[in-house]
């Protein structure tokens, strides 16, 4: 499979516009504070980007982030004006010729920003223990739309939750399917490039996090996906497909359930973008100054995170109440959606 995504990605794709579906390309609307960080980048950095969503989560300054699958990198150039010159951002890809358009403007960028705080390294997101990177060593990890992409997602979840320190977070957009892709999909090599042919079943992902210590992923953003190509929707037949954003924070005592402890919250503003409120995932929109009742392992993504500082907390864990209301099961994206497209 990686000489398939090699080659897809190498040679056949030119730009964005060469992609046959919407699965690898960002159909939401770009956010008024994402504009001007993208105006600063490279032009033919812009015209290589196949991601699928946003992964530039809040309160970045001076972190240091490790971007699996950065390709030709926009995702990393956005993001290293977002840390800061005190922050890292390091891009990872097994595709020389993505790598050789991100390289040849590092100067272009450096002069753009005032500083120079990215690098690029050749490898692969599965042997992510071969990059000499020190185990511990990153505050976030991001990866967009690669992960469907990698013949062992098993040992993407481990690498990265070695990489990241107590209390990180992997925040990444990816593709999933709403039952297990077939092998006739998931061998088709256009399939597969498309982003599709390797997406992993949503329930599988939640257990495979689990599996590696990421006890509580949490759903972000999603968005069904459109097969525009009339071959490749015949192709696929009546699997449904999303681009969905997840963040699985790297902390101990995260339980498989949202329990409730008796705890809540209290956002105190301060977060840059984020004056009116704080939105840690798509159920936990958290109003500035308003009391927010919260499960165990909301209480601890916060309070055991970089975001601890722009919050007030009250209880802990001293009494047990039971199962947290309106925590259930099913399939967690939405089934409708009529978005405008858009392609950066």
């Amino acid at each position: 499979m990686h000489d398939i995504v090699q080659e897809y990605y190498g040679r056949t794709l030119q730009h964005s516009g060469d992609l046959k579906t919407s699965a690898c390309c960002d159909i939401s609307q770009v956010p008024e504070w994402l504009k001007p960080l993208l105006a600063r980048i490279h032009p033919e950095v812009l015209s290589r980007y196949y991601g699928c969503g946003l992964v530039c989560p809040p309160l970045l300054e001076g972190c240091r982030i490790l971007d699996l699958g950065c390709g030709s990198g926009r995702d990393v150039y956005a993001l290293a004006q977002l840390v800061g010159p005190k922050g890292q951002v390091i891009g990872v890809d097994m595709t020389e010729e993505q790598l050789a358009v991100a390289e040849r403007h590092k100067a272009f960028h450096r002069d753009a920003f005032g500083y120079d705080n990215v690098r690029f390294l050749h490898g692969y997101i599965e042997r992510l223990d071969e990059l000499g990177l020190d185990p511990g060593s990153f505050d976030v990890i991001v990866s967009n739309c690669v992960v469907n992409l990698s013949p062992d997602k098993d040992a993407v979840l481990k690498g990265v939750y070695r990489l990241l320190k107590d209390g990180g977070e992997f925040y990444f957009s990816d593709v999933y399917a709403d039952r297990r892709v077939p092998a006739v999909v998931r061998n088709d090599s256009v399939l597969y490039g498309e982003c599709l042919g390797g997406a992993l079943y949503w329930n599988d992902f939640l257990s495979l996090s689990q599996c590696y210590g990421f006890a509580d992923p949490r759903l972000v953003a999603d968005r069904p996906l459109a097969i525009t190509d009339p071959e490749l929707a015949a192709r696929t037949g009546s699997i449904r497909f999303y681009s969905a954003t997840y963040r699985l924070f790297k902390l101990d005592g995260l339980e498989s359930a949202c329990e409730d402890y008796g705890q809540a919250v209290i956002y105190r503003g301060g977060i840059p973008g984020h004056p009116h409120g704080f939105a840690l995932d798509k159920h936990h929109d958290i109003e500035t100054g308003k009391v927010f009742p919260v499960c165990g392992n909301t209480w601890r993504m916060l309070h055991d995170t970089r975001f601890k500082e722009h919050f007030s907390f009250i209880g802990d864990f001293s009494r047990h109440y039971g199962l947290f209301a309106g925590c259930g099961g099913g399939i967690p994206f939405d089934q409708e959606s009529n978005p405008t497209s858009f392609c950066c």
